[in-house]
C-alpha cells in the first residue's frame, strides 16, 4: 500500500527558540515512509576529511596518509548542496545539520550556510564539529546564518582525550572552540560525548559538572556498531541506564519528556534545577520506531539509516540534467520505500555485512 502524504502539520515543540532568517512555508508536505515515519531531519556531509583520528570513527591504522579520500570534484558544490536541501525541505524536512568527517575543514563552510539559511520553511540549521578549529570560525558562521552547534568533546583529560582523537589535540583548543561559540550566540551548545567501556566512563562526571558550570547539554553516546572498521564489540558499550547512574550519584536527575517527536536523546534534567543531559541509547533502548533522519554524504549519495550498507545516487541526478521534479520524484520514493531499523534488529547475523564508514556518511 502506498504510504501516506500528510499535510499542513503545525510546529513541532521543543525547536530553537531563535528563528531562521527565512519565513516559514505556510503550507508543508510531509512525506513518510512504511513504517509512517515522516521525513523530518536531513543531515549533510559536506566532507568526508577529518583532522581527527578518532579510535571510534576514523583509527589512525585503516586512515592514514595514504587513506585516499574523495577526489574534491567528486564532492558535491555549494550550489547542489543547497539544491537538494531544498528539494528535502519541500518534502517535510524542517532541520538541517551540517556534519562531514569533519565539516570545519571545508573552506567555503559559510558560503554554504548563508544559502541554507535562506530556504524557507526551515526551521533549525545546525552543525555538528570536533571543535579543533570553532574558536576561528564561530563568528563567521554566526553571521552567515548558523543557529547553534554541537561540540564532540569524549573527555576533559589532556592525555586521553588525545589518544582518542588519535592525533594528540589538547582539550583546552577545543574549549576555547566552545566558549567562542557561545560568545557569538551559537546556542544552546550541547556536548557530544562517546562513552567506551574500558577507555573513558571515568571522565563522565567530570564531563557532567563542566556541562552543568558551564549551562551546556552533555549528551552521552552509547558505543555504536557504524561503519565497519571500529572494531566494535557489544561488551565495550555501557548502557544508558549506567550512564545515567554514574551521574544521579552525585547530581540527582529526573526524566524530561521529549523535545519534539523522533528527538534521538532521552532527556533528563537536574534536580536542583542547574541543567539537563540526553543519553543516545541506540544498542540498549533503539528508537528507530520514531526514526525522521536522512542522510546526505559528501558526494551526493542519500541514505535512509545511519547503519546503511549502501545509498542512492542523488549527484549522478544532479550533474546529469535531471529537473526538480525528477529529484523530487526520487527522493520521495526512497523514503517511501524505507523500512530500515536496524538497532531493533541488531544481533550477530546483522554485524556481518560492511556498513558505510561515520566518515563518508556524515553522523
Amino acid at each position: 500500500m502506498r504510504p501516506t502524504v500528510v499535510s499542513n502539520l503545525g510546529d513541532v515543540a521543543g525547536r530553537t527558540s531563535r528563528p531562521p532568517r527565512a519565513a516559514a512555508s505556510a503550507t508543508r508536505s510531509v512525506t513518510v515512509d512504511r513504517l509512517a515515519r515522516p521525513l523530518r531531519d536531513l543531515r549533510i556531509s559536506v566532507t568526508d576529511r577529518c583532522d581527527f583520528r578518532c579510535t571510534y570513527c576514523m583509527p589512525r591504522d585503516l586512515f592514514g596518509a595514504d587513506f585516499a579520500f574523495l577526489p574534491r570534484p567528486d564532492v558535491l558544490t555549494l550550489e547542489e548542496i543547497t539544491r537538494l536541501a531544498r528539494l528535502f525541505v519541500a518534502h517535510g524536512v524542517e532541520k538541517l545539520r551540517i556534519t562531514g568527517g569533519e565539516p570545519l575543514v571545508r573552506r567555503d563552510l559559510p558560503g554554504i550556510i548563508a544559502m541554507l539559511a535562506g530556504i524557507g520553511g526551515l526551521r533549525d540549521l545546525t552543525l555538528t564539529t570536533n571543535g579543533a578549529l570553532l574558536a576561528g570560525k564561530a563568528a563567521d558562521l554566526r553571521a552567515a546564518g548558523l543557529q547553534r552547534v554541537t561540540v564532540s568533546l569524549d573527555s576533559l583529560d589532556d592525555a586521553l582525550f588525545g589518544r582518542m582523537n588519535g592525533v594528540d589535540f589538547p582539550v583546552a583548543t577545543v574549549l576555547r572552540g566552545i566558549d567562542r561559540a557561545r560568545e557569538v550566540g551559537l546556542t544552546p551548545i550541547k556536548i557530544n560525548m562517546l562513552v567506551q567501556r574500558g577507555v573513558n566512563e571515568s571522565s563522565v562526571l567530570p564531563m557532567a559538572r563542566y556541562a552543568r558550570d558551564h549551562g551546556l547539554i552533555l549528551r552521552l553516546i552509547e558505543y555504536m556498531d557504524v561503519g565497519h572498521s571500529n572494531g566494535w564489540r557489544p561488551a565495550d558499550v555501557v548502557p544508558a541506564a549506567d550512564l545515567v547512574a554514574l551521574i544521579n550519584v552525585e547530581i540527582p536527575v529526573e526524566p524530561l519528556p521529549a523535545n519534539y517527536a523522533g528527538e534521538v536523546a532521552s532527556r533528563w534534567r537536574y534536580r536542583d534545577g542547574s541543567g539537563e543531559i540526553g543519553v543516545i541509547a541506540s544498542v540498549s533502548r533503539p528508537f528507530c520506531g520514531a526514526c525522521t533522519r536522512a542522510r546526505i554524504s559528501a558526494e551526493g549519495r542519500f541514505y535512509t539509516c545511519v547503519f546503511a550498507t549502501e545509498g542512492h545516487d542523488l549527484r549522478a541526478m544532479l550533474r546529469g540534467g535531471s529537473s526538480d521534479e525528477e529529484i523530487a520524484a526520487s527522493i520521495e520514493r526512497t523514503w517511501q520505500m524505507r523500512d530500515d531499523r536496524y538497532s531493533e534488529l541488531r544481533s550477530s547475523n546483522t554485524l556481518g555485512p560492511p556498513k558505510v564508514e561515520m566518515n563518508a556518511m556524515g553522523g
